[in-house]
């Protein structure tokens, strides 16, 4: 090693230090902290540095940013395995090679835009940085399955940045986030007046779209308010499946829904009774039976079992006959092990309690009242796209959940985020059951009216009052950002073969 390579490292350790560091406050920008404008300033740490340092430099210090980005903010993921799956070593094992695999999508964008621009210039930070973020968060929607988690569009709950969603969803929003990133380090880079007063004048530009953006895309259905009992056990998950359990867990959700009879529709959350359907249907029709004397409807999350022996993790709507809602996107070692038949047990890391589910193929609307309302299970609540095909027949959506799994850390927060933005770009109130919490009601603009303690048994009672209408989201679903993205990147590439042009007619 060379002196000069010597007296380089410590200034290099500093400079991946700065990247680990912005990486890893980056979650604060989410629930439940909610320090949304790191969302900004985050990223353009990131920006700065894949535009100063040399480009194999510029990599290292995207990956350590990555690995501070998803180390803190899927932290979760260990206690998942550690508590309720293969222990302590399994756990760190496959917590740090999950957080070393997703690392590799800020790695990604740096990659592609040095690859492209022969120059780090002005473009590269406005757009060419931007547009490769939200091509890798596209990437994530679908990648292996999809891990659709920490969206920077989500942190802007809350904020009039939200305005953008019913128009261009998520993915939209975060474009917007990651452009006033690129704007913030592009003014950075060379302080100057005419930098800060373009990019002054950018802000305003993007203020006054996104209040073109701010109206009402959906509007109520004449009628009165739906009245809604959502049911939290609070059943441990290390007990929840043990043999003996079920009596005591079907005794705590019959106490706790007894109170409600009346109430338009009550929801129990995601396997909130631990056994098949079949096993359970005497019980639960009894029930229902006692309920619909009082005009209530039960929902419920519940294993199914069908006559060829597939197995569905459901949503079930007791009215008359009963309706089923098969969920779409399973979560994979959790709900069934990929490739089982060639590697065994060696990868049930979590597994099935009763055996591996099928996901469900075509979505159906359950209804409660006459309402058309669309269920969503748990991991089905992240993928905005497949939520719009409940649209626009459905006026209500109903999230129901299990994030037990994630103790008290900051996945159950991040879960509820993620579902006030799908409440955003649908323009439909939601309501969310979970066993331990965070159960919620949430308003067709995203906002919480209400929200249960966590780790307690309880109900959540609320009117809702259901809507109607196609935001434009609904329509397009991603379409238009993805063009975006595209039309930039070809952009980037052109501009990049001119200036290889230049440089190579300049040396000759």
């Amino acid at each position: 090693m060379s002196a000069h390579n010597v007296s380089a490292l410590p200034i290099m350790l500093v400079v991946y230090g700065l990247a680990l560091l912005a990486g890893a406050a980056l979650p604060l920008a989410f629930a439940p902290l909610g320090w949304y404008w790191l969302a900004v300033l985050s990223p353009a740490v990131l920006f700065l540095l894949a535009v100063r340092l040399p480009k194999r430099a510029a990599l290292c210090a995207s990956y350590f940013f990555g690995l501070g980005y998803f180390g803190v903010g899927v932290s979760w993921v260990f206690i998942s395995i550690d508590r309720y799956g293969s222990g302590p070593v399994a756990a760190m094992l496959v917590t740090v090679g999950f957080v070393a695999l997703l690392a590799l999508f800020p790695w990604s964008v740096v990659f592609l835009v040095r690859t492209l621009s022969a120059r780090m210039n002005g473009l590269a930070l406005w757009f060419g940085l931007p547009a490769a973020w939200i091509l890798s968060e596209w990437v994530r929607l679908w990648f292996l399955t999809g891990f659709p988690w920490l969206f920077l569009g989500y942190s802007q709950i809350g904020t009039p940045l939200a305005a953008i969603a019913p128009v261009f969803g998520v993915l939209g929003v975060s474009f917007v986030v990651t452009v006033m990133a690129g704007g913030l380090a592009w003014m950075i880079l060379r302080l100057s007046l005419r930098r800060l007063a373009i990019t002054s004048g950018a802000l305003v530009a993007l203020s006054l779209g996104i209040s073109l953006l701010d109206r009402e895309w959906t509007e109520p259905v004449v009628a009165k308010p739906l009245s809604i009992a959502l049911v939290q056990g609070n059943v441990e998950q290390d007990r929840k499946w043990e043999s003996g359990a079920l009596a005591f867990t079907l005794r705590r959700y019959r106490a706790l829904t007894q109170p409600y009879a009346g109430t338009d529709l009550i929801v129990w959350p995601e396997t909130a009774v631990p056994a098949w359907f079949d096993q359970t249907s005497d019980y639960l029709e009894r029930l229902q039976a006692r309920l619909g004397e009082r005009g209530s409807t039960l929902m419920l999350g519940i294993p199914m079992r069908t006559r060829q022996g597939e197995a569905y993790n459901s949503a079930v709507s007791l009215s008359r006959p009963s309706q089923f809602y098969y969920k779409r996107h399973l979560v994979p070692f959790g709900e069934y092990v990929p490739l089982r038949r060639f590697v065994g047990p060696w990868l049930n890391i979590l597994g099935a309690p009763l055996e591996d589910f099928r996901a469900g193929q075509q979505p159906q609307l359950l209804y409660a009242s006459g309402m058309p309302i669309g269920a969503l299970i748990c991991f089905d609540v992240v993928f905005g796209a497949e939520v719009t095909d409940l649209l626009p027949t459905a006026q209500l959506l109903v999230n129901l959940s299990n994030d037990a799994w994630f103790g008290d850390s900051l996945g159950p927060h991040q879960h509820l985020q993620i579902t006030q933005m799908r409440a955003v770009e649908t323009g439909r109130p939601l309501v969310r059951s979970t066993n331990t919490g965070l159960t919620a009601v949430i308003d067709h603009n995203g906002q919480l009216l209400a929200r249960a303690p966590q780790f307690e048994p309880t109900v959540l009672q609320a009117e809702v009052t259901p809507r109607t209408g196609t935001t434009p989201y609904v329509r397009w679903q991603d379409k238009p950002v993805l063009a975006i993205v595209g039309i930039v990147l070809v952009v980037l590439v052109g501009v990049g073969k001119r200036d290889k042009r230049n440089s190579v007619s300049l040396s000759a």
